[in-house]
C-alpha cells in the first residue's frame, strides 16, 4: 500500500510540468491544387506549402492549473505518509493485541500450576480427613476451565501472529519473539498541545489543505474558460512557374514563386452557457466540498484525539492502581485464605474465589497495559509524530 501511495505521488508530481505548458504546435504539410489523376501541379494555381499553428492560452490559465496540479502532487505526497502512519497505527493496534494475548496466556498458565498446587492440598487434606470430596471435583472442574482458558489465549495468539506477519509482509507461520512493551512516557503531552500538532502535522489534514488549494485554483482557472484562446499560424508556401519574353510572350525560363502568410485566430464559446458557465459551476462545488472534507477531517481528529487522550488517562491512572494497591491485596487476601483453610478457618470455595479473583485482576492490568499502548498509538497516528521512543528489537 505504501508503494502504490507513492507511486501514486509520483505520477502527480510528473503531471505538474505538463499542465503549465501550451498545447503542441501543430505542422502540416499540404499539396494544394494538384491534378486527378495525374497528381501534378496545376498552372498558376498548383503549390506545396508549410504551416504551423501554435494555440495560447490566455488569462493566466496556465498558471491556475500549474497551481492546482502542484497542490494535488502535494496532497498525493501527504497521503503517502498517512497510509504510513496509519499502516503504523494498524500494526501497533495488532501488535498490542499479541502482547495481551501472550501475557494473558502466561498469567492462565502460572494461575493453572496454582490451582494444581490447591488441588493437590485438597487431595491430601480429603485423604486425611480434613477435607471434603467436593473440593477435590471442584479443584479439578476449575483446572479444566483453566486448560480450557488456556488452548483458547493460544490460539489468539498465533491469530494475533498471523495478522502481524501478514500487515508486516511476512509469511504467516514465521514465529516471532515474545512481544515487550517499550518504555512508555513517564507524562502525558498536554491536550492543547496534541490538538495544535495534530492540526499542523496530521498528513491527512495537510492532504486536505493541499486538496482544498487545488480545487480554489481549479475554480480561479474556471472563471477564466469565457477568455478566447489565442492561435497564431505562420505558412509558407511555394509554387513553380514561367517567365515570358514582355514582347515576344515566349518563355525564357522557369521560376519559383514562394508567398508567406501569418495568421492569427482565437476560439469564441459560442456555448458559454452549457459549458463554460457549467464549468464553472463544477468548480465552486468542488471547492465547496474540498473545505467541508477539510472541516470534518479536523473535527475528526480532535474526537479521535479526544477519545485516545481519555482511554490513555484511564489506563495508566487504572494499570496503577491495579499495581500499588489491588492486585498486592488481593495477593495477600489469597496467602491468608491459603493459610486459613489449610487449618479449616475457611471454605475451599473462598480460597478458590479469591485466587480466581486474582487471575482476573491480572488479566485487566494486561488489557490496560495493552490499551495504553494502542492509546500511544492512536496519539502517534493523529499527530504525525513518533511519542514513544523506538526500542531495541528484543534478543
Amino acid at each position: 500500500r505504501v508503494a502504490a501511495a507513492d507511486a501514486q505521488a509520483r505520477a502527480a508530481a510528473a503531471r505538474v510540468s505538463s499542465v503549465t505548458r501550451p498545447p503542441d504546435p501543430q505542422l502540416q504539410f499540404g499539396f494544394m491544387n494538384y491534378s486527378l489523376p495525374g497528381l501534378a501541379p496545376m498552372p498558376v494555381l498548383g503549390m506545396a506549402q508549410v504551416q504551423l499553428m501554435q494555440m495560447l492560452p490566455l488569462g493566466g490559465k496556465l498558471r491556475f492549473a500549474g497551481q492546482a496540479a502542484a497542490a494535488s502532487a502535494g496532497a498525493a505526497k501527504a497521503r503517502v505518509s498517512d497510509v504510513v502512519w496509519e499502516l503504523r497505527s494498524q500494526a501497533a493496534m495488532v501488535f498490542y493485541d499479541l502482547y495481551a494475548a501472550h501475557q494473558k496466556l502466561s498469567v492462565a498458565r502460572e494461575t493453572l500450576r496454582v490451582l494444581q498446587d490447591i488441588a493437590r492440598t485438597a487431595e491430601a487434606m480429603y485423604r486425611v480427613g480434613e477435607g471434603r470430596q467436593t473440593d477435590v471435583l471442584r479443584a479439578q472442574v476449575e483446572i479444566a476451565r483453566m486448560v480450557e482458558d488456556t488452548v483458547r489465549m493460544q490460539v489468539m495468539r498465533e491469530a494475533m501472529t498471523a495478522r502481524l506477519n501478514a500487515l508486516l509482509d511476512r509469511d504467516v507461520d514465521d514465529a516471532l519473539h515474545a512481544p515487550l512493551l517499550p518504555a512508555f512516557p513517564e507524562s502525558i503531552p498536554p491536550r492543547r498541545w496534541l490538538d495544535s500538532l495534530a492540526d499542523r502535522e496530521r498528513p491527512m489534514i495537510r492532504a486536505g489543505q493541499d486538496e482544498l488549494r487545488a480545487a480554489e485554483a481549479s475554480e480561479r482557472l474556471a472563471h477564466r474558460e469565457l477568455l478566447p484562446d489565442l492561435q497564431v499560424g505562420l505558412q509558407y508556401g511555394q509554387r513553380g512557374g514561367s517567365m515570358a519574353e514582355a514582347t515576344t510572350g515566349e518563355p525564357m525560363g522557369r521560376t519559383t514563386d514562394r508567398m508567406g502568410s501569418l495568421m492569427i485566430g482565437a476560439t469564441v464559446p459560442i456555448f458559454a452557457r452549457s459549458r463554460q458557465l457549467r464549468m464553472r459551476e463544477e468548480a465552486g462545488a468542488m471547492s465547496r466540498m474540498a473545505r467541508a472534507d477539510l472541516l470534518a477531517m479536523r473535527a475528526d481528529t480532535r474526537g479521535r484525539l479526544g477519545e485516545a487522550f481519555a482511554a490513555l488517562g484511564r489506563a495508566r491512572r487504572l494499570a496503577v492502581l491495579y499495581r500499588t494497591t489491588i492486585l498486592p491485596q488481593a495477593e495477600a487476601t489469597v496467602a491468608s485464605a491459603m493459610a486459613a483453610y489449610r487449618v479449616g478457618s475457611v471454605d475451599f470455595m473462598t480460597l478458590l474465589d479469591s485466587r480466581m479473583t486474582v487471575n482476573r485482576y491480572c488479566e485487566e492490568l494486561v488489557t490496560l497495559e495493552s490499551d495504553e499502548g494502542k492509546a500511544w498509538a492512536e496519539l502517534e497516528m493523529l499527530t504525525g509524530r513518533v511519542l514513544v521512543p523506538m526500542t531495541k528489537e528484543a534478543p
